[in-house]
């Protein structure tokens, strides 16, 4: 994962491989590619990579938390 420094602020990426989206949100990489799999986490293919944007993190975690409101 890079995250551009160039003296000024720092940009987080905007795209993340699997790996580094394993990574950010804690989960193992089965699950990950599990949640993708059913369509819980979005991920674009550029060439033959698949990358997961960081705006489809932040939507799984906000689904996440409804779930969560919903439980109770």
């Amino acid at each position: 994962m890079t995250v551009l420094d160039m003296g000024g602020p720092v940009i987080p990426p905007a795209l993340y491989r699997v790996p580094d989206a394993v990574k950010v949100l804690g989960l193992s990489r089965s699950v990950v590619y599990d949640l993708i799999r059913a369509g819980r986490l979005r991920t674009v293919k550029e060439g033959r990579t698949r990358l997961v944007p960081a705006s489809a993190i932040t939507d799984y975690v906000a689904l996440l938390e409804r779930e969560a409101g919903a439980e109770q």
